[in-house]
């Protein structure tokens, strides 16, 4: 538990999943405090509009109706949570995923700034749409993550752009609308599969999205086949393992989960475009982990799981899917993964299943298995 203090309010603010760790990440950083200090339009003048508001410091620190826009579903849950946490009125704040059209007009836009460099484009893009040379623009990040190229985005896309003195580690970006020209671009980058016919295509905020990450190469050798019954690719990215899973069983149904509409969007995308005849057996959801899926119901699980969230590293949200995957399956289901060798997911997955099996290794990454018995 951490706390935001105010002028004269004192917030309660939890990371989400809930970190379980004597000494819980901070659910909001110096750029959030810097961004809360600042003067601005009254709500009558226009809409507020947040981007990336990893936990809700902004939607909770503000009150006053605003629009919360985020490609991350743990992001706008942390957010609900820690609304309800400080009894906050949930209602006044409206959650849109990173596709979602923008309202007009805005009086007010703050940004804390994305790690993703494609990502910060694309909503600089989606807010030129939108804005008016009367709206306040203002962006934050760690004073380390302000670089030349994010102030020439801005300056590119929208106009006129200074930034602060540094604050705490932390610097803002100011920046006027002023409808400079721009060139157009595709709202997806795609690139072929080697060793397939497919083109793969990832909206900004995918993961890899220039091309096939090494880990996910080395897992594609050792995926299982001819499963009748149901997979998931969890954490599915751009798809590519689910689409080699709907190839190499063909009876199966295979389900994409991510917690970024990005992700999930790409990959319903990369089915439809590379095997629109396996769109019937293909499910998409929104989520994290598998929250919300039934219990003791799946064949395979196949994960690459991440080991960061935004800026911190953490192993609490493989931990997570591994959970949620031994919930899930059926007796007699596998969990199969991909992983560094030194990130000894093998003792987690022995813990939880009671066995691990060594799939395939390389001097980098392991495939591991383990099978859920009775």
């Amino acid at each position: 538990m951490s706390q935001l203090e105010l002028s004269q309010r004192t917030l309660t603010l939890h990371r989400f999943p809930r970190m379980q760790e004597e000494n819980p990440l901070q659910a909001w950083d110096a750029a959030d405090e810097y961004l809360l200090q600042q003067t601005l339009p009254v709500p009558e003048q226009g809409p507020l509009l947040v981007f990336n508001d990893s936990f809700g410091a902004l939607a909770c620190a503000l009150d006053r109706p605003l629009y919360s826009i985020s490609d991350s579903w743990i992001s706008q849950q942390a957010t609900r949570q820690n609304l309800r946490d400080n009894q906050l009125d949930e209602d006044r704040v409206v959650m849109l995923d990173s596709l979602a059209p923008l309202p007009a007009a805005p009086a007010c836009v703050l940004i804390k700034i994305p790690r993703a460099l494609a990502l910060l484009e694309h909503q600089l893009r989606q807010l030129r749409e939108v804005a008016t040379p009367e709206t306040v623009i203002i962006a934050g990040a760690r004073a380390k993550e302000i670089h030349n190229s994010t102030l020439q985005l801005f300056e590119r896309i929208l106009g006129p752009t200074k930034t602060s003195l540094a604050w705490k580690k932390a610097r803002l970006i100011y920046s006027t609308y002023a409808a400079p020209a721009l060139k157009p671009q595709p709202e997806t980058l795609s690139w072929p599969l080697e060793g397939t016919p497919w083109q793969i295509h990832n909206y900004p905020n995918v993961f890899s999205r220039s091309g096939l990450d090494i880990g996910a190469r080395f897992f594609m050798q050792h995926l299982p086949d001819n499963i009748d019954g149901e997979i998931v690719d969890l954490g599915c990215g751009n798809g590519v393992i689910g689409l080699l899973a709907l190839e190499m069983n063909p009876l199966a149904e295979v389900h994409f989960f991510d917690e970024s509409w990005m992700a999930v969007a790409s990959s319903r995308l990369n089915v439809e475009r590379n095997r629109p005849q396996d769109m019937a057996r293909s499910h998409f959801q929104v989520a994290n982990a598998l929250s919300g899926f039934p219990s003791d119901r799946l064949h395979a699980v196949l994960c690459n799981p991440p080991f960061h969230q935004q800026s911190a590293i953490t192993d609490h949200i493989a931990w997570q899917m591994f959970r949620d995957a031994r919930r899930c399956l059926q007796y007699g289901g596998e969990l199969r993964i991909v992983g560094n060798r030194h990130l000894d997911y093998h003792r987690k997955m022995k813990k939880l299943f009671g066995n691990c099996t060594l799939v395939a290794s390389n001097k980098k990454f392991v495939v591991l298995r383990s099978v859920k018995l009775r």
